[in-house]
């Protein structure tokens, strides 16, 4: 930091008033010897000058509350020192400084005007003593000229504060879009791994827990059935680990990992399977027509159905269950029914499962709905775009 960028930053840590005070110190340090001294023939100092002069120092001490009205007390001080007689080289000091504030605390249209103003009467004063400094056409073009300079002066640095403080807004706006989009992006992070979570715990936990119960009541009388449902549970925890892994993996972004593929259509068919024995008759209808999908559209087909039918068997009491998924259109049709009860009772707002299923068919581009059927049980049904431009067909 240089030793003016030092004088500086001490200038604008001091109180307003003080300032202002340097500043008529300034003004009269270059003013108060103007005043006392003059070359003949023009007028010499007396009682007069020096009350102009006591005049227009105080005065600029409120320049900053009342700059027109300062402006107007200086410049008619300089102009009495003019019609007076006693001319000098920086009597208009006290002029300068408070057009500046004028310039630098008003707005554009308050500076045409004062300027106009300023320039008239200045002009006026140089024709009534008949100035020296005139054009061809004996008009005082200096004597107009000179209050436009700090004026100008004035609206240059205004207008760069302006700049720098629009700047700095608009700074101050992007860092607070920032931390929106971050915060946000953090939100829906959470938000979908505590989907993917649920999904995969909640599912696995329900089909373990099913083929464990048929394993306990089959394991004297029936030691093969009993088996067989235990591999169910091996199988279902081993496919448990191998989807929670994938999370973790795409969550940690090792590259010397090898991802699992996502859960797609091909695989409903082993989904369907880990109920058995679960007391509810699932049935698959799944079209051939329903391949070739994006991945996005065939993890949330999935999910969709992996965390129905895993509703139907915890809470629904229902004993046939059909999934049928196929084309519609340009969507993907995927309906969940049972002929159980709903998985809540009525008034009571959606689980977790219910709103992971809606926010998966909305990520998709597609769109979740359930309820009751007319004829009884409960349907869910998600409707998702197949080829990226979804038009559903009503039935």
């Amino acid at each position: 930091m240089t030793f003016y960028d030092r004088q500086t930053a001490r200038l604008r840590t001091l109180p307003p008033m003080a300032t202002d005070l340097l500043v008529v110190a300034a003004v009269a340090l270059f003013t108060g010897p103007d005043v006392a001294v003059n070359e003949p023939p023009y007028r010499q100092a007396d009682w007069f000058t020096w009350l102009l002069l006591a005049v227009s120092l105080p005065a600029l001490v409120w320049r900053r509350r009342w700059p027109v009205q300062v402006a107007a007390v200086t410049g008619a001080a300089c102009a009495a020192w003019a019609l007076y007689g006693h001319i000098g080289e920086l009597l208009n000091l006290p002029t300068i400084v408070a057009l500046y504030t004028v310039a630098v605390q008003g707005d554009r249209r308050r500076t045409l005007w004062t300027g106009l103003v300023a320039s008239l009467a200045s002009g006026a004063v140089a024709l009534r003593i008949g100035h020296d400094v005139v054009d061809p056409q004996g008009l005082p073009v200096l004597e107009m000229l000179w209050p436009l300079v700090p004026l100008l002066l004035g609206e240059a640095v205004r207008t760069r504060r302006q700049l720098l403080a629009e700047y700095a807004a608009q700074a101050a706006r992007a860092e607070e879009d920032r931390e929106r989009e971050a915060v946000r992006r953090v939100r829906e992070e959470r938000v979908r791994i505590a989907r993917e979570l649920h999904d995969v715990v909640a599912h696995t936990v329900t089909a373990m827990t099913v083929q464990a119960g048929v394993a306990l009541e089959a394991f004297e009388v029936k030691p093969a059935v009993a088996r067989q449902a235990m591999r169910q549970v091996r199988d279902s925890g081993k496919e448990a680990v191998r989807e929670l892994r994938a999370t973790v993996t795409v969550l940690r972004e090792r590259e010397d990992d090898t991802i699992e593929p996502t859960p797609g259509l091909a695989r409903l068919p082993g989904l369907v399977g880990r109920f058995a024995g679960s007391g509810v008759e699932i049935t698959l209808r799944q079209g051939a027509d329903a391949d070739g999908l994006p991945p996005v559209v065939e993890l949330a087909a999935y999910r969709i159905v992996q965390e129905a039918l895993t509703n139907v068997v915890r809470h629904s009491g229902a004993r046939h269950a059909v999934v049928s998924v196929n084309r519609q259109g340009s969507g993907l049709s995927v309906e969940i029914r049972d002929d159980g009860s709903p998985p809540q009772a009525p008034g009571m707002p959606g689980g977790f499962g219910l709103l992971g299923m809606r926010e998966r068919a909305m990520a998709a581009g597609g769109t979740l709905e359930h309820g009751v059927m007319d004829g009884g049980g409960y349907r869910v049904r998600a409707v998702l775009p197949a080829d990226g431009s979804l038009e559903e067909e009503r039935s």
